[in-house]
């Protein structure tokens, strides 16, 4: 009986580890790496990976900051893989991106004056973005999915 909520809620189940490089070149627009997954218990059917790229993009400053989140891109891998207990393996990817210039960041390549002023603008606005890659394993049977998260410096 507490074996099958186990299952069920994915406790003992697969684990996912994402392996990303530290830096990722904005022009490439591509995120290249691997998917880790282990597994704790026996027979567990892996139906698809989700992976996207998501852009964290804060402006302001206390109670009139803002937050928005944009995707930049996803790729779903339906795999249907069967890992049983202590395997690992390691599924290769290969993730597409568009990186989008705020009209402030084109003004600001467009010469080296306006660079400078551009920067003195974006930091007196408290305008940060920050870059994240997800991952999320869809399990057969389980409804808690196993997933991982890791920042992205984009260069």
């Amino acid at each position: 009986m507490f074996g099958k909520v186990k299952k069920i809620l994915g406790i003992e189940g697969v684990k996912l580890e994402l392996i990303v490089p530290d830096k990722v070149s904005r022009e490439a627009g591509i995120v290249t790496g691997a998917v880790k997954l282990t597994s704790l218990s026996d027979n567990n059917l892996i139906e698809s990976i989700q992976l996207k790229l998501v852009e964290k993009y804060s402006r302001g400053r206390g109670e009139s900051k803002l937050i928005n989140e944009y995707i930049m891109g996803t790729l779903l891998k339906k795999e249907n893989i069967t890992i049983s207990k202590n395997d690992i393996l390691e599924i290769p990817f290969e993730l597409e991106f568009v990186y989008i210039k705020s009209e402030m960041d084109k003004m600001g390549e467009s010469n080296f004056i306006a660079s400078g002023l551009v920067g003195l603008a974006k930091k007196a606005r408290g305008v940060h973005s920050d870059y994240k890659l997800i991952a999320e394993a869809n399990i057969k049977g389980t409804t808690l999915h196993p997933f991982d998260s890791k920042p992205i410096n984009l260069v």
